[in-house]
C-alpha cells in the first residue's frame, strides 16, 4: 500500500492579500490568517512560507494598518507584537513572487487580473516564468463556503465594521487551510502513487 514520503511532499505556498488602500482589510486578512495557521500547527504545519499584503492603491503607502484593524485583532489576541505591517502598492512582480493572490472584493480582484493580464502578456515577463507559475487570482471569500463572497471596505462602515470583517476573516482562512491541506494531501497521495508505479510494486 502506497505511504505518503514527507519529504516528497509539494512545497509550501506563499500568499498575498490584496484590498484598496492596505490599512484595513488585507492586512487584517494577513494578521488573522497567521494566527489561525500558528494555532493549526499541529495539523497544518509547512502549508504556508510565507504571507504578504498589498493595496491596489498608493493612497496609504508607508503607513502602518488603521488603528481600528489593530484594535480588532488585538482584542481578539493578535497585538502588535504579533502583526506588524506598512502599506505598499501590489505590483506586476507580485504574481511571480507567489502562489496566490487573495483579493477581498470584486473590484480588487478585477485590477488585479488587468495587472496579470499585461505581465503574462509580455515576452520575458517576470524572468521567463510561464504562465502557469503566475500566481492564482482569487477572492479570499471564496475560501469561505459562499463562493463570491466579499469584504466590504469598513474604513467608512458602521461601528461593528472591522468586527463584522474579523469575523469573515478568520471563516475564510479557516477553509483557505483546509484547501491547503486538501492540496497537498492529493499532491502528496499522486506523489506516492507515482514512486510505487515506479517502483515496480
Amino acid at each position: 500500500m502506497p505511504t505518503t514520503d514527507p519529504t516528497s511532499s509539494p512545497p509550501p505556498v506563499s500568499i498575498l492579500f490584496v484590498c484598496l488602500g492596505n490599512i484595513c482589510r488585507s492586512p487584517m486578512a494577513e494578521g488573522v490568517f497567521q494566527h489561525v495557521a500558528q494555532q493549526a500547527t499541529q495539523r497544518g504545519s509547512g502549508l504556508v512560507t510565507r504571507t504578504d499584503s498589498a493595496g491596489t492603491g498608493a493612497y496609504h503607502v508607508g503607513d502602518t494598518p488603521d488603528p481600528r484593524t489593530m484594535a480588532t485583532l488585538a482584542a481578539h489576541g493578535i497585538g502588535a507584537g504579533a502583526y506588524s505591517h506598512r502599506a505598499r502598492q501590489f505590483r506586476a512582480a507580485d504574481l511571480y513572487a507567489v502562489d496566490y493572490v487573495l483579493a477581498m472584493d470584486e473590484e480588487n480582484r478585477a485590477q488585479v487580473e488587468r495587472v496579470r493580464e499585461r505581465a503574462v502578456g509580455r515576452r520575458g515577463a517576470g524572468a521567463g516564468r510561464a504562465e502557469g507559475k503566475v500566481g492564482r487570482v482569487m477572492l479570499f471569500g471564496d475560501f469561505g463556503g459562499r463562493e463570491g463572497e466579499q469584504v466590504a471596505d469598513p474604513y467608512y462602515g458602521a461601528a461593528d465594521a472591522f468586527d463584522v470583517a474579523y469575523g469573515q476573516m478568520v471563516r475564510f482562512s479557516e477553509g483557505l487551510l483546509r484547501h491547503l491541506e486538501t492540496e497537498q494531501g492529493r499532491a502528496g497521495v499522486g506523489k506516492a502513487g507515482e514512486d510505487v508505479v515506479r517502483g515496480g510494486r
